[in-house]
């Protein structure tokens, strides 16, 4: 039980996007950074977050804590994904597609963080629409939440495991 705890504690953070934003105020510019961090298991849990801070560290610390508190669990097929899915978010859009293994995570920047986070070690994805990173992320994650295994449809159509030779 220990060690099934420890597992579950053990989380990789990425860092997707720190921004430099400005407060004019009487005096001149006031900066602050807001952190955008991706957090996974590499098990098919993942979270984001977004925090933000007049200090770099401070605001990539609450971004994964923030991240840490909204994980989702994610259904996968070995090391890839189990069909393929159009994640939306805003103007994002993000197009996730299963591949061989050996293929490898072919994603652009915020994507790639992401697989790398949830776990998929192949797949095949397009961004399209915008290329914010907060919307890309979000698009992302919201496609990997759409996924169902084999095993979910067949209980949800009412079929037997041995029927659909799972």
């Amino acid at each position: 039980m220990a060690e099934e705890f420890a597992e579950q504690t053990e989380y990789i953070d990425k860092i997707v996007h720190v921004n430099r934003v400005a407060k004019v105020v009487k005096g001149g510019r006031r900066f602050s950074f807001s952190a955008l961090v991706v957090v996974g298991n590499r098990a098919g849990r993942i979270g984001i977050g977004l925090g933000k801070a007049n200090e770099v560290p401070e605001a990539i610390r609450k971004a994964i804590d923030k991240a840490k508190k909204s994980l989702q669990t994610i259904a996968l097929a070995g090391t890839t994904i189990p069909h393929s899915v159009l994640g939306h978010y805003g103007a994002g859009k993000v197009m996730l597609k299963p591949a061989a293994r050996g293929t490898g995570i072919i994603a652009g920047g915020p994507v790639r963080a992401v697989m790398e986070a949830v776990g998929v070690a192949d797949v095949l994805t397009k961004s399209l629409g915008t290329n914010n990173p907060h919307n890309v992320v979000k698009a992302a994650v919201e496609g990997l939440v759409q996924l169902r295994s084999k095993r979910e449809i067949a209980q949800a159509r009412g079929k037997q495991r041995e029927a659909m030779r799972l």
